[in-house]
């Protein structure tokens, strides 16, 4: 009569324990890579979120030289100044960081490495290599005809009688003007 033992399945051998947990080890791996590029590689841009058009009712704007409209889900400051509208991009030029508006000094300044913009982003001091960028916008009637729009430069643009929406385009930014 046969052994016991023999008849029973070989045992699972260190050799073929380590070759198993190395191709699971690798399949995870790429599978988690493949995930990561597609994540990137097919972005879910939608109206109204940073990378396309977003609207802001004329109502909301502030007053001419007052402090900036802040709306932090694009990254965006709305801007009314003496010449018009500007809309600035909330993220410093020097390397990233998100700067503030102060209120009691009337400009913006970053708190990461102190680079400090008057109210319509041009550069005052600091690092920072150049002013605030800023974003193309439109001014529309209540019927989405074009009143105004801003030039390639991103200049302040005049709210005309009968505007309802600001158009901000956060997927056109344009570079501040460099620092001298």
């Amino acid at each position: 009569m046969a052994d016991a033992a023999a008849l029973e399945s070989p045992a699972l051998t260190r050799r073929e324990f380590l070759y198993y947990i190395w191709a699971a080890s690798t399949a995870l791996f790429l599978a988690g890579s493949g995930g990561a590029v597609l994540w990137f590689a097919f972005p879910r841009f939608r109206e109204g979120e940073f990378g396309g058009i977003f609207s802001v009712p004329v109502s909301s704007l502030p007053q001419p030289n007052s402090g900036p409209l802040e709306i932090p889900e694009v990254k965006l400051w709305l801007v009314n100044t003496d010449q018009g509208m500007l809309g600035i991009y909330k993220v410093c030029t020097h390397l990233g960081c998100l700067y503030k508006w102060v209120p009691p000094n009337s400009r913006f300044e970053c708190p990461c490495h102190g680079s400090k913009f008057e109210l319509d982003g041009t550069y005052i001091e600091g690092p920072a290599p150049r002013s605030l960028d800023r974003f193309e916008i439109s001014i529309v009637d209540a019927d989405g005809n074009m009143l105004a729009q801003s030039d390639e430069e991103g200049n302040p643009v005049e709210v005309p009688g009968g505007a309802a929406e600001i158009k901000v385009n956060t997927g056109q930014r344009i570079d501040g003007k460099p620092s001298s």
